[in-house]
């Protein structure tokens, strides 16, 4: 891809990767990005089943996990990683790119709803709710709609180098969330490309993500800096 810094190393996992070993690998590269001793990292995986807890994580909030919980440094409550569902794995330097985490943020939901929109999916953020939303029939009153996530974003930041990033729902079998409170919001369902009759595979969400990267990187401050 011609299009992609030479600078940030885009890796796609041709399978599925186990939670822990990702987080393992993930918390070495940033070490090494921080030393000035590796490249940048966009790493787009897969997990087999799992519930992750983010640093406000309630336990009130695990219902029936029916999967392996595993805590984590990110931010955010539970959420569910499995198949179908893409994520992404963000390790860049802020201290090059602009100490600013909440735009980091900012432009990292922006390009998620950005590439959506490529796709046919209207994407949006909520105020006074985390993860990047969309709009769906309301399965109470069908004449009318309500908002659902299709994404989420959990971010932690060390030696101003980021850490974790995005889950899309492409096509996971959403039953699976019913373990937990996705994210601490009950009010709110969850849905994906499948859910919303606009199918998206993989390669074909990667490509566009790839696509939009040259304008996520130029947001604001997170073009590189001298």
């Amino acid at each position: 891809m011609d299009h992609l810094p030479d600078d940030i190393e885009w890796r796609i996992a041709p399978a599925p990767v186990p939670y822990a070993e990702a987080l393992a690998e993930m918390e070495a590269r940033a070490a090494a990005v921080a030393e000035g001793q590796a490249r940048e990292l966009i790493w787009l995986l897969e997990h087999p089943p799992v519930y992750t807890g983010g640093t406000s994580a309630d336990p009130a909030d695990l219902r029936n996990p029916q999967f392996p919980v595993i805590g984590t440094g990110r931010g955010g409550q539970y959420t569910y990683h499995g198949p179908g569902q893409r994520i992404g794995y963000v390790v860049l330097d802020l201290t090059r790119r602009g100490r600013d985490v909440r735009q980091f943020v900012h432009a990292l939901e922006g390009w998620v709803i950005d590439t959506l929109g490529d796709l046919g999916i209207t994407a949006f953020r909520a105020p006074g709710r985390i993860g990047i939303w969309t709009t769906v029939p309301d399965p109470v009153f069908p004449q009318s709609t309500t908002e659902a996530k299709i994404g989420a974003i959990g971010v932690r930041v060390r030696r101003w180098v980021t850490l974790h990033g995005f889950s899309v729902n492409l096509s996971p079998d959403l039953s699976h969330f019913a373990g937990i409170v996705p994210c601490g919001i009950a009010d709110f369902g969850v849905t994906s490309a499948e859910a919303l009759d606009t199918p998206i595979d993989f390669a074909t969400f990667d490509a566009a993500l790839a696509l939009r990267l040259p304008a996520f990187l130029e947001t604001h401050s997170l073009g590189r800096q001298n």
